[in-house]
């Protein structure tokens, strides 16, 4: 397990080094994002078009969710915004942490990766909870394809490009910093497997702790903002939520 305190940021120059540069390649990744992204709401059923249309009718709280979605994401655009994330990442990343921790921190992290995802819907698949398992890789890939497409469009560094002393557990994450992609994605398992298990409140509560853990891992491993966790969090929320609300439909699907 490396610790990347001993390492030297690369300088923000470096991502327009090469021939195909970030801002060649940008442009390109998002129109293939965007491209896909409305050829999926139109190869979904009506019925499942319908709903998501009546959700955002009938759902205060996913309304106040995509709210806060969009305020966190307006607020990349302060200043003050942008110090005191630098301030909180510094507080709980750049401290003297042992050795061990780190290895844990970084085996917790990996919870919120597609293949954790995918291994976790292929036990649920053997295991006879095969309309769930299909929801969890349906639900994770088109959401691995929304993180992209705002990640393209944010253009955000992640911590390490531009603060020296950043303390980077395991590898160099890849890609922009905005909104954390694990985060997002543990954060819709958790409420999707509370609505297909029908947890009660101390089942639904420990989901929820993992899955904050998961969002402080992200910090504590270098790879994000304070603010891309939140965004984080919020989106996952969203997704699962809808996930849930478009779930009587699901079994209309043929695979």
């Amino acid at each position: 397990m490396a610790n990347g305190s001993e390492e030297t940021p690369l300088p923000p120059q470096s991502h327009e080094a090469s021939f195909w540069s970030a801002n060649r390649r940008r442009p390109v990744f998002l129109i293939v994002l965007v491209t896909g992204l409305a050829l999926f709401f139109i190869w979904l059923p009506v019925e499942i078009r319908t709903s998501l249309s009546l959700a955002f009718n009938a759902q205060r709280g996913l309304l106040v969710l995509l709210a806060l979605f969009a305020l966190v994401t307006l607020s990349l655009i302060w200043s003050a915004g942008q110090h005191l994330d630098t301030q909180v990442f510094m507080l709980l990343n750049m401290r003297g942490y042992p050795r061990w921790l780190d290895r844990f921190m970084w085996l917790i992290t990996q919870l919120g990766n597609m293949l954790a995802a995918s291994i976790f819907a292929f036990l649920l698949f053997i295991l006879n909870y095969r309309r769930l398992a299909i929801e969890i890789i349906f639900g994770a890939l088109t959401l691995w394809l929304l993180v992209e497409t705002i990640k393209t469009l944010s253009d955000r560094e992640r911590p390490f490009f531009t603060l020296e002393k950043t303390r980077i557990i395991g590898r160099r994450e890849k890609g922009d910093s905005f909104p954390s992609g694990h985060t997002t994605q543990i954060f819709f398992m958790a409420a999707l497997l509370i609505h297909g298990f029908k947890f009660g409140m101390g089942e639904s509560f420990a989901m929820y702790a993992v899955a904050a853990l998961v969002g402080f891992t992200r910090i504590y491993v270098g790879a994000h903002y304070p603010r891309d966790v939140v965004a984080g969090m919020v989106l996952g929320s969203v997704w699962g939520i809808l996930a849930i609300l478009v779930d009587p439909y699901w079994l209309a699907l043929r695979f």
